[in-house]
Order: C-alpha cells, then structure tokens, then sequence
C-alpha cells in the first residue's frame, strides 16, 4: 500500500472584498451612441498603444518609466483617464505573467512524466500512483519526439521569463475572438459582424473612482437621480453638450441591485469606478459600477461547525451534497444540484449560477452555518502525458469550472451569512466510497461515489477522520460490546443482522429461547419426533436481504 500523504488543515475562505452591479443603458439617441463610440475607439488606441509600451519595458519596467508611460497618455486624454488606462493595462501585464508561470509549469509537468515513461520497459504496466511504460516501440519512438519538442518550448519559455517578454500572450480584444476571425463559417459571422465585435471589446470606457471628489468619480459621474455625464478626453472636447467638456447622456441609470448601497456611497463622496460597454450580439449598452468595501469579518473555524456541515463534492455536471450534523452523522438524503456547461460563456455562467443558488438555499434550510468544499487545482492534472488517450476524462477535468465557482460560492454564501469551508482533496473519493457508500445504501436510497464523497468531504471539514472506524464514538460502541457482522466467508454471507451486542451484554436483549421451550438436543416430552426430516423438503437458513447499515452512523458521541 503507498504511502498516505500528508493532509493540509481545513480553513475558512475569506469573504469577498468588491463588489459589482449592472444596469442598462436604454433609449440612448443616436447622438449618445455615436459620442460613446468615439470616446471608446479614441481611448482604445490610447491603451493598445499604452500595452505595446509596456511590454516593451519588460522587467525594466518602474516608476519613472510608468510616469513617461502616463504623461503621453495625458497629452490626449485627461490625468485621470491615462491613470485609469495605466492601471489597466499593468493588469493585463500581471495577468499575462501569471499565465506564462502556469504554461511554463504545465510543460514541466509534461516532461517529467514523458521522462519517467520512456524509462520504464516497453508493455509494463503501470499503477494508480504512476502511469507506465509505452504499449509498443512505435509509440515508445513518438513520445520521445515530443519529449524533445517540449523540452526546447519550456527552454523558450523559460528565458522569455527571464527576460520578461511576454510574446504574443497579451491580445487586447481577447484571443478567443482573435482565433475567430479564421473561423467565420463555425461561428456563423460575417466578416462585418466580426469586425463590429472585435472594435467593441477594444473601446475603453472606463474610470477609477476617486473617495472626496463629487459623487465619488469625477471622469464618469452618475448621480443620485441618475443622470450620466463622461468628461470628454481633449481631442473630443468639441462633442461636449455640458460645461467643462462634459456629455451628458439622455437615459437614466438606475441599480435594482444594491442600489441602496450604491446611493449611500455617492452620496457620501466615496469612490465608485464605472466601465461601459456594448453588447453588439443584444445590441445594448451598458453601465457597470463597482467598489470596495471592508473585508467582512470571517466566521472562525469552530463557529462554523458548531451547527454541522453540508459536504459538496464538485463534478463536471452536478454539485453533490450530502447534510452532516456537528459530529460527523450523515443526515436525510442526499441532494444533487446539476447543471449543464454546454453552450456559451452566459448559458454557463447562468447554470453555475443556479446550481449556486439552490445549494444555498437548501443550507439555510437545513440550518447550517458553513459548506465544506474541496480545495481543487487542476493546473498538473490534466497534461496529456499523463492521461495519455483518455481525452474524454481530460476535457471532463478541464470542464470543471473550479477558478469560477470559488469566486461565485464564497460571494452568493457570504450574502446569506454562510462561510466556506475548504478542505484538501486528497482521497475524498476513494475513502468516501470504501467506508461510506454500501452502508448507507438501501432499498430506497441510491449512494452513488459522488454521494459518499460529499460525506468525506464533510466530515473532513468538521474536523473528523473519513474513516469511521477509527472515530473515538466507534471505540466507544466496541468498549459496550458491539460485534461486527459475521465474514463473507460464512454461510449468511454478512447480510443477515447489524452490528449487534454479544450475549450476557448487561442491558441487552438475552439469548433467544428455542421455539420448542426445551433445552436444544434433548427429546421431546413424549420421546418421540413428530416426523422424519426429509431432504427434499428441508428449508436451510436463506441469506436475508437486509442491508448492514452500522449503528455509529447515528451516535452522539
């Protein structure tokens, strides 16, 4: 049996610190819309150009080159919206670098096992714990090819990162939509429709807030009846409609969501940032406010589980959750929260959602205070060298949403007062389905893998083993006399009664007396029997059909 390795300590997730609220922009006169498009092609420039600097400085990046950087963004713009292009784009940069640090770690991985593979005898088979030696010499030949290949890319791509250039990873627009245009006929778009989205997600319309400045924004302002007004960059002066070089749009904007608390921030002149864009598919423009606010303070470990856990085991179709109370016992039925991840980003993104939603709702009700859930990363897991053919099981790892779905569960659980639990994965499965799956299986109770998983994974977030057996309540049912059934190796075959007392236990059910009422072996009264056995009709003890469901699982210990 390998080795076990060592289990990270369980953790409470920290709330969220922003927050994010949309409203449509409707009614806009076609003066709105064509001012909003040139104040967003006009500034896309500004930040494509502003990206292409920055990649340039690579590592030599500072702040006096960052202040260069702003000056030349200020001669066509305003101070506040090169700060706020500036800002974007060390984003951009940040978020690239941490890309290249995953592919260059996803290539590591892939020659370490491509490594070990090729060392092993051509045909040896491998184990759960390392894959094997190559099926045949061909194939043995192929892989070494590849392992040469990837070797020189992460060489490459190592001294990229040395020399902090980040090659063709950063695409203003998206790369996604930049692959598209080679694919027009599949995503039925015409070259014109392409060309409208691609300049859509270019535009930069956006502002940082500023706390003590009116309304909490001076570039893009909205106040507390409404009304939207963006301060024009400089070569777009002429467009204004308001005094100082402002343009204010007709509709009024209003946030059904939070708007209480949106109001209480203008209002108080503490800083909101705005972002607008258009949807070109819907045909509708868009305003979104977002802010901080203060970490909200998280719930401690034991308070979490001072009124049980809900276990959720996250799969590629379905969350499933299984109700623990404080000690560990599973409680009720299982529950299966499915959604489909077909589809577009928005369909998606809608069905995580729900899913969301009604996990919490069912926590609420059920009276808990915290969900358990795994602490999943499958940044290593999912290389082709390791999985090798099976593809199917590696588009099902990489379809699990895990980065989304942290962020979406911890903000929709912090809303209701609910804390998140992570936990480490190790073995949720495997232990879940050996100790927990067949006992809690009955006639009218189906316990799938994911299931008795959901129980691991709870029980590990409370602080108790998976295993059962090894819990002090089950010391405790041993120290009173309880017995296991009996081995497979018997004729009753380990189904025909639970754990039971052995006789003479005090304060347990004695012997059952014989059906005769007279002592086994000896004659009955008269001295004779009634009849002779007979093999044709003699009825042996049948295996019962009940199912051994051990009494811990209901203790209080």
């Amino acid at each position: 049996m390998g080795c076990v390795r060592k289990l990270a300590v369980p953790f409470v997730v920290p709330g969220p610190c922003g927050v994010a609220v949309r409203d449509r922009l409707g009614h806009l006169t076609p003066r709105d819309e064509e001012v909003l498009r040139a104040v967003g092609e006009h500034q896309g420039r500004l930040a494509s150009r502003d990206l292409k600097a920055r990649c340039a400085d690579g590592l030599e990046h500072s702040a006096r080159t960052w202040a260069a950087r702003k000056r030349e963004l200020t001669k066509e713009s305003s101070s506040r919206i090169a700060g706020a292009i500036t800002k974007a784009t060390h984003d951009q940069w940040a978020l690239a670098r941490r890309c290249q640090a995953a592919h260059i770690q996803n290539l590591a991985a892939g020659i370490k096992t491509l490594r070990h593979r090729l060392s092993l005898p051509i045909g040896e088979k491998g184990t759960k714990r390392a894959a094997g030696g190559y099926r045949s010499k061909s194939e043995w030949f192929r892989k070494s090819r590849r392992l040469a290949m990837l070797e020189d890319r992460h060489a490459a791509v190592v001294a990229e990162w040395q020399a902090g250039r980040v090659r063709v990873r950063v695409v203003r627009g998206g790369r996604r939509m930049l692959n598209t245009r080679h694919h027009l006929a599949q995503a039925g778009l015409t070259e014109g429709q392409w060309r409208q989205r691609w300049e859509a997600e270019r535009w930069f319309i956006a502002a940082d807030g500023e706390s003590g400045k009116r309304f909490g924004n001076e570039t893009i302002r909205v106040t507390p009846d409404g009304e939207v007004s963006i301060r024009l960059p400089a070569p777009l002066a002429h467009l204004a409609n308001a005094g100082h070089g402002r343009y204010v749009l007709t509709p009024r904007i209003g946030f059904a969501h939070r708007g209480a608390e949106w109001a209480d921030r203008i209002t108080a002149n503490r800083a909101v940032a705005y972002h607008i864009h258009l949807n070109v598919e819907r045909g509708r423009w868009y305003l979104t406010a977002s802010w901080q606010r203060p970490a909200i303070p998280t719930m401690t470990l034991s308070a979490a589980r001072a009124r049980g856990m809900i276990g959720v085991d996250t799969n590629a179709d379905h969350f499933a959750a299984y109700h623990l109370d404080s000690h560990g016992n599973p409680v009720g039925d299982p529950h299966r929260f499915g959604f489909d991840l077909s589809g577009t980003a928005g369909h998606r993104d809608a069905q995580l959602r729900h899913a969301l939603t009604r996990l919490i709702h069912w926590a609420r009700q059920v009276g808990v205070a915290a969900i358990g859930i795994e602490d999943l990363d499958f940044t290593t897991e999912k290389t082709r060298e390791k999985h090798g053919r099976r593809k199917r099981f590696r588009q099902l790892i990489s379809g699990i949403p895990t980065g989304r779905l942290k962020a979406r569960l911890v903000s929709m659980a912090a809303e209701h007062g609910l804390a998140i639990v992570a936990v480490d994965p190790a073995y949720t499965s495997q232990w879940g389905a050996q100790h927990w799956q067949k006992p809690l299986a009955t006639p009218h109770r189906t316990m799938s893998r994911h299931d008795a998983a959901g129980i691991a994974i709870g029980r590990r977030a409370l602080g108790h083993p998976v295993r059962d057996g090894v819990s002090p309540a089950r010391t405790e049912l041993r120290a009173w006399g309880r017995t296991a059934p009996p081995p497979h190796d018997r004729s009753d075959r380990a189904g025909h009664r639970t754990a039971q007392a052995g006789p003479g236990t005090r304060g347990r059910e004695g012997t059952r007396p014989p059906a005769t009422d007279r002592p086994p072996g000896e004659p009955s009264p008269n001295g004779t029997r009634k009849r002779e056995p007979s093999a044709s009709n003699t009825v042996r003890d049948a295996p019962s059909t009940q199912q051994w469901v051990p009494d811990s699982l209901m203790h209080t210990g």
